[in-house]
């Protein structure tokens, strides 16, 4: 399977082929059911977003690995309008197209990390990331304990 998709968004019909692009790419990474939804449900957000808001823009979906977990980076890019205050479009009930003002708070809270860069007049950049962390295994276990130190889990041993 491919590390990173991108999907262009500037329909209904692509929101719909991002959301399943990113279930697919959580569903294969080892996420469980309930993971697969938050992701997607995240990716439909964002991609909505875009339609709303931009016209057009993409959606960028690859895994991610920092050696500890690993999880499914989500970009929503757009060279829109950009969002002229993000305190106030990051407030819950927010929206000026008479939506219940959900979307990017939303986001955030689906997801276990969250960045948004925009510039009113050039577009917005949405990051969000989920991890699913790994199962320990032994040699994992004994990694750990040896970069933080065993006096952080007294009677631990792998």
């Amino acid at each position: 399977m491919e590390s990173e998709t991108r999907v262009s968004i500037d329909s209904d019909t692509d929101i719909v082929a991002a959301r399943q692009n990113g279930r697919e790419l959580a569903g294969w990474c080892g996420f469980p059911a309930t993971d697969l939804a938050l992701v997607s449900t995240a990716i439909s957000e964002l991609a909505r977003n875009i339609v709303s808001h931009a016209a057009r823009g993409e959606i960028i979906l690859r895994l991610v690995d920092d050696g500890y977990k690993r999880g499914v980076e989500v970009r929503a890019a757009d060279t829109g309008p950009g969002i002229p205050d993000l305190a106030l479009a990051m407030r819950d009930g927010f929206s000026t197209s008479g939506s219940l003002g959900l979307g990017l708070p939303g986001v955030r809270r689906l997801m276990d990390e969250f960045e948004i860069i925009s510039e009113f007049g050039r577009g917005t950049l949405v990051t969000a990331r989920k991890w699913m962390w790994a199962r320990w295994r032994p040699l994992e276990l004994d990694d750990w304990l040896g970069r933080f130190g065993r006096a952080w889990a007294p009677g631990i041993s792998a």
